[in-house]
């Protein structure tokens, strides 16, 4: 470290400033390092909503009657959150079988609606939520002509 000449003529040294420097950019870091974290998880959340609720949909399209498509697209849609990996601190799938009612030959769709609560308190960043719902909606047609109960 080498010193030098202030106008007074006293010498100062740049002694302490790694120091200085290390307190202000390691929270910093750590603060976009966590923030880098909560994005993806995020993003890997709504991927995974949005499968979920694809398949139960799909699931429930393919069974032969309102009960059955509802509980096909239930197991659907939990399998696809359980597999993923996601981890949910409030998971819903919600489906609309009333495309069963619609006589055969009428277009009709089977709906679901998938919403998971992505947890984030143990990021422990400052001003990020607790949690943030994340929720996504998915479509399947009936087969037109096939009988429904």
């Amino acid at each position: 470290m080498t010193a030098r000449p202030t106008r007074r003529g006293t010498r100062r040294t740049d002694r302490g400033s790694a120091s200085v420097e290390l307190v202000v950019l390691v929270p910093a870091l750590v603060l976009v390092l966590g923030l880098l974290v909560a994005g993806g998880r995020l993003w890997f959340a709504r991927a995974t909503v949005v499968e979920a609720s694809e398949s139960a949909a799909r699931a429930a399209s393919l069974a032969r009657s309102a009960g059955e498509a509802r509980d096909a697209g239930q197991r659907a849609g939990h399998r696809v959150l359980d597999t993923e990996g996601l981890r949910c601190a409030g998971v819903s799938v919600v489906l609309d079988v009333g495309a069963f009612g619609v006589p055969a030959g009428t277009p009709a769709t089977v709906r679901s609606t998938v919403t998971c609560r992505v947890p984030f308190a143990d990021l422990a960043i400052p001003g990020m939520p607790g949690s943030i719902t994340v929720r996504s909606a998915g479509g399947a047609a009936l087969d037109t002509y096939r009988a429904r109960s």
